[in-house]
């Protein structure tokens, strides 16, 4: 009684806040189409003659007439379209897996990047660049591309167990716990990145320095091809949680007794966004607070419910992480910025304010 007591309690308080599923169908639409105006601007900004309607016309066209001059249609279908396609897709995960994690745990601090998920992703990353030629071979030779994203997933499928096995003592996730636990594996997967580091050579070192603040420069088609089935399948389940994520806001006992199958959803959701932010993190590196900045900002226009929440994170934090990289590229030409120095200073005070905002009720 008392289980459907506060169920009838929490769907009074999204009555009583108002149906906001017009606001998201309408919030999603709008995401979709600043969604693809991002891209086709990323797209044609650059050293390139190229206007954003000769780039919308190439595309559409495959670069089959001559609105492109050859130089152009090698720069935008060779560099700057798997690059704003791969920050695309990259961005939508971290967002929807931020999303996911939030849910999943029952607070708003949750973030692959801050509860050391994208820490793990990375420790695996290095063991594939590092000891790819030598004692990783016989793993690299026999998945060749997808070696990368494989070890990343790994490393962050193993940091997700661990972190919701310590932060959850029956059935209840405790905050602290789990930020506390989320900085001592960083910790330890760092010292474990540092070894590796100390190990590598000089090219390998000039890669992991950049890759480590995050970067969408060696962004290739092979690359994009190589995480898109890890990301599109984790996309595909996420959606199917909703239903469960929603449920779950009310605690675990709850959402078992109204017909929730919460063991399952807790294992999907945590191989989905391992998959999602270790595939991530395999081509881009650590790219910080999209996954707990994205899903705030959609909240406070959209609500809670999570069948709007992940389809409009993937499509904002794709947006978002397209625009980052565009203004890392071009606001120091020729040079570049790391995109992980880009979002952390955006999103470093947005996630102080968020812990400020949130203290009182998460006994911080």
């Amino acid at each position: 009684m008392a289980m459907m007591d506060a169920l009838s309690t929490r769907q009074a308080h999204w009555r009583a806040t108002g149906d906001r599923s017009r606001i998201a169908v309408a919030t999603i639409f709008v995401l979709a189409v600043v969604s693809m105006a991002v891209l086709l601007i990323s797209v044609a900004t650059g050293a390139s003659d190229a206007s954003v309607f000769d780039v919308a016309r190439a595309i559409l066209t495959g670069g089959a007439d001559d609105a492109l001059a050859a130089r152009d249609r090698i720069i935008i279908f060779d560099i700057r379209l798997p690059r704003a396609v791969m920050g695309f897709l990259v961005g939508a995960s971290l967002a929807v897996c931020g999303t996911a994690m939030q849910g999943l745990f029952r607070n708003p601090l949750a973030d692959p990047g801050l509860v050391g998920v994208s820490a793990g992703a990375g420790f695996g990353a290095v063991v594939m660049i590092v000891l790819g030629g030598t004692v990783a071979a016989p793993v690299y030779n026999l998945l060749s591309f997808y070696a990368l994203p494989a070890a990343a997933f790994l490393g962050g499928l193993v940091t997700t167990l661990l972190l919701y096995r310590i932060a959850t003592r029956h059935g209840q996730t405790s905050v602290a716990t789990m930020l506390l636990a989320g900085i001592a594996l960083s910790a330890l997967t760092g010292a474990a990145t540092g070894f590796l580091v100390y190990l590598a050579n000089d090219q390998q070192l000039r890669d992991l320095t950049f890759w480590s603040m995050g970067s969408l420069a060696g962004a290739t088609w092979t690359k994009v091809f190589a995480i898109l089935p890890i990301m599109a399948a984790a996309f595909a389940v996420l959606p199917f949680m909703a239903k469960g994520l929603n449920a779950i806001t009310l605690g675990e006992a709850t959402a078992f007794h109204i017909g929730i199958p919460v063991q399952r959803l807790k294992n999907v959701t945590i191989v989905a966004v391992a998959a999602a932010t270790g595939a991530g993190v395999a081509v881009s590196g650590g790219i910080g607070f999209v996954g707990i900045v994205v899903p705030h900002l959609l909240r406070l226009v959209i609500g809670p419910d999570h069948r709007f929440l992940l389809p409009a994170a993937a499509l904002l934090g794709g947006a978002l992480l397209v625009l980052a990289d565009m203004f890392a590229r071009t606001a120091v030409a020729p040079a570049e910025l790391p995109i992980g120095i880009i979002t952390a200073v955006a999103g470093g005070p947005f996630f102080l304010w968020i812990l400020l905002r949130n203290r009182s009720r998460l006994n911080l």
